[in-house]
């Protein structure tokens, strides 16, 4: 999922807010298509308009009425986007004579053919949203996901095979994990193949390696953004974090897979989004070069066997008219997150210190936010909760991960772990074309524990809001969580990013920023002239002020309605945990033998 909380330093970017309606649900079916091929269209006049044309043609076997459908939201992003509001210019055509056409709700149209035959529909789509599940245009580049360009026929299934012919300019290069089928043409076997291969087409940087006996492409733009020792240092810790990942299900389940990146100044923070054999990132400049981007990768790439191919009942198949929630999120994102961070680790790209700090970093970050049950925030996602508790399955549902993980351990004498778990569900249900239920999670990780039962875990942890259980259950794997509490600089304020800024989504009650009238809906813009679109403002904010007298002016830069204002808060210090997690020196022989099996990803009693 493109909402990738992985730090306290990464902001995300979400669709916007706004957004909530919902395509009607139909009761109409489509006539039959058959041969069906749709075509992108986009050179540099399109670019220069932020405009994309698609068209897609099939053949219809008389006159009964087509019903052609728009996705309403891109898997991986869980938020209705109506991506249909971005169409203009809809015509349709057979034998070069417009047909009548109508529709049936926001994302869905109806074409009337006159006889049997070869029938044309065409639109633009506006290509102005920096979003990793939108379409957004340059005048040398364009991202296009076929969630927005690419109808399908209402009521007939997903199973229809499709080309995709990409109409650009000479010199500019296409990427796209879709099967090559000819000059500037692709395939795709069934629709949702053909919907979550997303395309980078025009001018950028391009070049590819195998590893682990695959290749992967890394793709950036604008060219030059990512240049030189950078861009070794990216490619090295592919090499390092694939066959670690790979390692878990003991198979990599894609030929090519596709790093695609977009770098843009003007973008705060950072945001990617998974498909089954690619992810598309977006990143301010600031966040260039930063270790966290790694991060990022190691998430995306764990997505191609978790979520993409291993996920919930509740996602499988996919729809696109309307929302999915699932109570299991927090396995689909949480735990991949775990297996991020343990990637890196098991790689060589971080050491255990680094883990160490990583999974701190997220033990205070929950602590931070309301309690907030796993299922319910999993759930809640799809209406976006201004408590903070928005993301919180991401660091939340890896601290589970790696909870589970150590009493797995230590229940089978470090036989057995989570990587266990992981192999069985994607055996039997993604390898036998279906999703997971929760009854199926929680006997999988028993059968992993030797039998252990975990309904009290799941009762208080997981459906419930107890604290997790930190001081018994790190000492099985030699690990200690210390607490220090120190007075820092604290404006009062939770955030959350999209494309067009950073919005106020908390302010609270008698902090500085509630006493100077910041509101909810606020477009924060600096805070003590530090630029909020900085992914770690909040950082340099301490810094700057740590040792400031209590009471301090500290001005706030907002727009509201459009207008921008300068409200004038005062400094206020407020007492704030900081996690540590530790080593224990005298731990026993079990446990420090658990500690280095998460580390280096093996079982030994």
């Amino acid at each position: 999922m493109r909402r990738k909380v992985i730090s306290t330093l990464l902001s995300l970017l979400a669709a916007p807010l706004g957004s909530s309606a919902v395509s009607a649900q139909n009761t109409a079916t489509s006539a039959p298509l058959s041969d069906i091929r749709y075509e992108v269209t986009f050179n540099r006049s399109n670019g220069e308009r932020r405009l994309v044309s698609s068209a897609m043609t099939f053949t219809v076997g008389g006159i009964a009425p087509v019903i052609l459908s728009l996705p309403a939201w891109t898997p991986g992003a869980y938020e209705i986007a109506n991506f249909a509001r971005n169409i203009s210019n809809f015509t349709a055509e057979e034998t070069g004579t417009s047909l009548s056409w109508d529709k049936l709700d926001p994302d869905t149209w109806r074409v009337r053919p006159r006889a049997a035959g070869e029938v044309t529909v065409r639109f633009d789509y506006e290509a102005d949203s920096l979003d990793n599940a939108n379409t957004w245009a340059r005048p040398d580049f364009l991202l296009f996901n076929g969630t927005n360009l690419f109808f399908y026929p209402e009521g007939r299934g997903f199973d229809f095979p499709a080309t995709v012919t990409v109409n650009t300019e000479a010199a500019w290069k296409i990427v796209t994990g879709m099967t090559s089928s000819g000059p500037r043409k692709f395939s795709a076997t069934n629709y949702h193949d053909l919907v979550d291969m997303p395309f980078f087409v025009g001018q950028f940087d391009l070049d590819s390696t195998q590893i682990a006996d695959h290749w992967v492409r890394f793709a950036t733009y604008p060219s030059g953004s990512v240049t030189g020792g950078p861009r070794i240092a990216v490619w090295e810790s592919l090499r390092r974090v694939i066959p670690a990942e790979g390692k878990v299900f003991a198979e990599i389940p894609w030929t090519t897979y596709s790093v695609m990146q977009i770098a843009d100044p003007n973008f705060g923070g950072g945001s990617a989004l998974e498909h089954q054999n690619s992810h598309v990132a977006v990143y301010g400049s600031s966040l260039l070069g930063s270790p966290v981007i790694m991060s990022i990768y190691a998430h995306e790439i764990f997505h191609s066997w978790n979520v993409k191919r291993l996920r919930p009942a509740d996602l499988y198949p996919y729809r696109y008219d309307q929302p999915q929630p699932t109570r299991l999120l927090w396995i689909s994102e949480g735990i991949t997150d775990y297996y991020a961070d343990l990637a890196e680790v098991r790689g060589g790209v971080i050491d255990a210190s680094g883990f160490y700090l990583a999974t701190a970093d997220k033990i205070s970050q929950v602590a931070a936010l309301p309690p907030a049950a796993l299922e319910d925030a999993s759930l809640s996602t799809w209406i976006h909760p201004r408590d903070g508790t928005e993301y919180i399955y991401y660091p939340k549902g890896s601290l589970a991960g790696f909870l589970l993980d150590i009493i797995i351990r230590d229940a089978s004498g470090n036989r057995h772990s989570l990587d266990d778990v992981m192999r069985e569900l994607y055996s039997s249900d993604y390898k036998n074309n279906r999703g997971f239920s929760s009854d199926e999670w929680w006997a999988a990780v028993s059968r992993a524990a030797n039998g252990k039962s975990y309904s009290d875990f799941y009762a208080r942890y997981i459906d419930g809001r107890d604290p997790f259980p930190y001081g018994t259950v790190l000492p099985l794997a030699g690990l200690r969580l210390l607490r220090d509490t120190i007075n820092e600089p604290r404006v009062g304020i939770g955030t959350v990013q999209d494309s067009s800024g950073v919005h106020v989504t908390q302010v609270l009650p008698l902090s500085s920023a509630d006493a100077a009238g910041v509101q909810l809906g606020d477009l924060l813009l600096a805070v003590g002239g530090i630029s909020a679109g900085d992914p770690t403002w909040s950082e340099q904010f301490r810094a700057k002020y740590a040792h400031s007298a209590q009471g301090t002016p500290v001005p706030i830069l907002v727009s509201r309605e459009e207008k921008q204002m300068t409200l004038t808060a005062r400094l206020n210090f407020l007492p704030h945990v900081e996690m540590r997690l530790t080593e224990d020196p005298r731990a026993s022989a079990k446990a420090r033998r658990i500690r280095e099996g998460i580390l280096r990803g093996t079982t030994s009693p």
